[in-house]
């Protein structure tokens, strides 16, 4: 997750740590990379981009601005990437007795260990050998969730994703009768900003938390019969990308792939940081459904109030973050619609996040539970749409 500046400010800051070259996409000018081969293309707003040594992309993060490396996505200069079609959502939760009853069995300790295992590792920057490490165990995870349901006997599989960093993503696919998709979205990789590649990263609110807390929502939903045996309407994805702190690398992988093959995404949720609520509590605020507004698609986001206040004992505020806050904007990008959620007001979303001190006792499980709860309704619920 990375902080909210103004898109001024974004550019100003780009401007200032290279001698860049700008293009503008919509011209289909050719890009020219500098000569030297370590240098990366960020899109830091749509249309506005900069080539940056990797040294200048941390202190582009250290200074709160967003982007998106599109180093390797280069073919989608001159594209103007827009939803393939308006996809309307239930107005109405058709499911609410069946998603309740599961809910119950959504557990805070499961979460517990799980993120307890999940920060134990030293870092799990994407370029590391421990990102490979965290990768592989949490890979092991989703298996061992998929398995023991009795799902794959059913087709449901886990693959991973592979990456020519070294870590990989991860993505578990429950098929239902048609190929309709609906993606629930984490990243799980971490970084310490002040030195990746030394520096511990434990990385517990971000995106740990996003990742238990989904792990959590596909382990009770593959609870369910229907589910489990295929019949559900649409196919369900959980995805755990690698690389959302170098610019959304893992989720612009999977997500170009999708396109080239014709996937048909009816809408994706991501889930970055669910568990600091210290901030809105001090604040006297109270404590709720963070809701992204700005970048997402209206028609699902307005499906996600709708799922908050059905499935969670608190209800949502809506709040921004700027382009290319997190995964969902991936997606977007290749014209599918996406949605985000956060723990809080962006405001008070945690400070610790990129450090050392992004640790597991500063986090609320009970917050995260909210968030698997409205995770757990959201993936019935559109599961069994008939879109």
């Amino acid at each position: 997750m990375k902080y909210f500046t103004s898109l001024l400010t974004a550019a100003t800051a780009a401007s200032a740590l290279s001698a860049a070259v700008l293009q503008d996409p919509s011209r289909n000018q050719d890009v020219l990379a500098p000569a030297d081969s370590e240098q990366y293309l960020l899109e830091i707003e749509p249309g506005n981009t900069v080539w940056v040594t990797e040294d200048e992309k941390w202190e582009l993060r250290r200074n709160g601005v967003n982007f998106m490396d599109i180093t390797e996505q280069q073919h989608l200069w001159g594209h103007v990437m827009k939803t393939q079609s308006v996809v309307k959502y239930p107005t109405q939760l058709s499911h609410n007795t069946t998603v309740k009853k599961m809910a119950k069995d959504l557990q805070k300790k499961n979460m517990h260990s799980h993120l307890e295992k999940f920060t134990s590792f030293h870092t799990r920057y994407y370029k590391s050998d421990y990102g490979v490490q965290s990768a592989t165990w949490l890979y092991g995870q989703v298996n061992d969730t998929i398995t023991s349901s009795g799902a794959a006997k059913h087709g449901a599989t886990v693959e991973m994703f592979p990456h020519s960093w070294g870590q990989f993503s991860i993505i578990a696919r429950i098929p239902g009768k048609s190929k309709k998709t609906v993606v629930i979205g984490a990243h799980q990789d971490s970084i310490n900003l002040f030195l990746p590649s030394l520096l511990a990263a434990p990385g517990a609110d971000d995106d740990g938390s996003g990742t238990v807390t989904i792990l959590e929502a596909l382990r009770v939903l593959l609870q369910d019969e229907d589910i489990v045996s295929g019949k559900a309407t649409n196919t369900i994805e959980f995805h755990w990308y690698s690389a959302e702190e170098g610019g959304l690398l893992g989720s612009q992988a999977i997500f170009s792939s999708y396109h080239d093959e014709g996937r048909d995404i009816k809408a994706m949720l991501q889930q970055d940081m669910t568990g600091y609520v210290h901030k809105t509590i001090e604040a006297g605020e109270p404590e709720s459904v963070g809701v992204i507004t700005d970048f997402v698609d209206p028609g699902l986001t307005e499906f996600i109030k709708r799922a908050v206040k059905e499935y969670c004992d608190i209800p949502y505020v809506e709040t921004k973050c700027g382009y290319a806050c997190s995964d969902h904007a991936s997606a977007s990008k290749y014209g599918y619609p996406s949605a985000f959620v956060i723990e809080s007001d962006f405001k008070y979303s945690d400070s610790k996040i990129h450090t050392t001190e992004d640790k597991i006792e500063y986090l609320s499980f009970d917050h995260m539970l909210q968030h698997a709860k409205m995770t757990l309704g959201f993936a019935y619920e559109l599961a069994m749409a008939d879109f």
